[in-house]
């Protein structure tokens, strides 16, 4: 069996009115029998969280919804949960803080069934911080010291979704070009990829379709012939690259992961 659809939320989703990605969440749900898991281990409010999607979820047609309340090491082994887990057709990763899915969930035992879950062909999704966590590696935050200064990237392990997809969300909203531009100069093997909100990428096998009211950015450093950073004469870093590929994809449009190309119509 194929891994699972993977449906990769910028965040941000309309849940009310025009609940085009949700709804496409929902109708892959349905390729097999089982419930539908809310993780909402990311926020600091997960019954408002979870109850707030399984409304969204049962209107949308889901027959049987559960929420996932992880909130500790302990809950990641905990039998009940596992047990719950092994029922689902898909699951659903809540936004919030991306450090606290890592914390309390990488590693773990829940992590490894969620994995192999997937890799039987549960559809996963996740939206914000549910997004970031899909790649095996994750930006937590950037900062600066002064505003002269380069951005300093926080990188840390995600759940291993993706091994070369290094997804940022809430991308144009929150201009975040520089963070990740940042993060994949020191990454070049990865693929970044971010996410506007209230747009997605659906990626089933090697490729991937953008779906959704905004657009999706695609930085490929692999082919990178430069990448330096320097000091200035005031103590600030400044980020030298050539050769990065830029891709900026809209609604409807396909891209093929390992060729790192968009695909056209005719193709």
């Amino acid at each position: 069996m194929k891994n699972g659809p993977l449906l990769i939320i910028g965040g941000a989703e309309e849940k009310y009115s025009g609940v085009t990605i949700l709804e496409k969440f929902i109708d892959l749900s349905k390729r097999h029998d089982g419930k539908v898991g809310i993780l909402t281990t990311a926020t600091e409010y997960p019954v408002e969280v979870g109850e707030e999607y399984q409304e969204v979820f049962a209107k949308l047609g889901s027959r049987d919804t559960i929420t996932l309340d992880v909130d500790s090491r302990e809950k990641a082994d905990d039998k009940g949960i596992l047990d719950s887990v092994k029922d689902l057709s898909a699951l659903f990763i809540t936004g919030g803080d991306q450090s606290r899915l890592t914390k309390m969930i990488t590693g773990s035992t829940l992590h490894k069934l969620l994995l192999n879950k997937w890799r039987q062909g549960m559809v996963v999704s996740g939206t914000s911080a549910g997004a970031s966590i899909m790649g095996k590696h994750m930006i937590v935050s950037a900062m600066t010291k002064d505003e002269d200064e380069i951005l300093q990237v926080e990188m840390d392990k995600g759940f291993g979704f993706m091994e070369n997809l290094l997804i940022d969300q809430h991308f144009s909203q929150r201009a975040r070009f520089d963070r990740l531009l940042g993060a994949i100069a020191g990454n070049p093997n990865l693929i970044g990829i971010g996410i506007d909100e209230n747009t997605a990428i659906l990626v089933e096998g090697d490729r991937f379709e953008v779906l959704g009211e905004h657009q999706v950015l695609i930085l490929d450093g692999k082919e990178s012939s430069y990448v330096e950073v320097n000091k200035s004469e005031t103590g600030s870093e400044e980020l030298t690259v050539s050769n990065f590929k830029l891709h900026t994809l809209t609604s409807g449009c396909h891209f093929d992961l390992v060729k790192r190309i968009l695909i056209r119509k005719e193709d």
